[in-house]
């Protein structure tokens, strides 16, 4: 199969923003303190325009990785139109959360953590390295965002 020629900085930028915006679950990479065993799950999101909201039982692995270590990768998309994003965590208990951003993740995600029996904590993910390619001829550059900063906008 012959690849789709390779877009521009800028248009790569474009499809990971409406791919946040649309989007509604994404694959969350993480790993204990100590950098045992990795683990990968598919969780909800909710975009804000500059960070990523998500939501998981405090005692799951993800959820003690996420308290734990800070740090998550997280991957959109299919593996012929990626965007890995890479960033550092912060832990939310549900009453630190705001009714209105509350609101917000359930209606985006279509559950609500704040009414269920089982204790969920909210994490919320600063961006600071997002990448996004197709094929091999993205590769090249293929980062859009370096230390927090966008290296393309409009």
């Amino acid at each position: 199969m012959t690849p789709s020629p390779a877009r521009p900085a800028e248009q790569r930028w474009k499809d990971t923003l409406h791919r946040l915006e649309h989007d509604e679950d994404v694959w969350v990479a993480t790993a204990d303190a100590g950098g045992g065993v990795p683990f990968l799950v598919p969780l909800s999101f909710l975009w804000d325009g500059s960070t990523l909201l998500l939501a998981t039982p405090a005692t799951s692995p993800t959820g003690r990785n996420l308290q734990a270590t800070g740090r998550t990768r997280l991957g959109l998309g299919p593996t012929r139109d990626v965007v890995m994003i890479e960033g550092t965590v912060e832990t939310i208990e549900p009453a630190g959360l705001s009714e209105e951003e509350g609101d917000r993740f359930a209606a985006r995600t279509g559950f609500d953590p704040r009414r269920l029996s089982t204790p969920y904590l909210y994490f919320r993910v600063l961006p600071t390295r997002v990448q996004a390619w197709r094929e091999a001829n993205e590769l090249a550059g293929r980062e859009l965002m370096r230390d927090g900063k966008w290296l393309v906008a409009d």
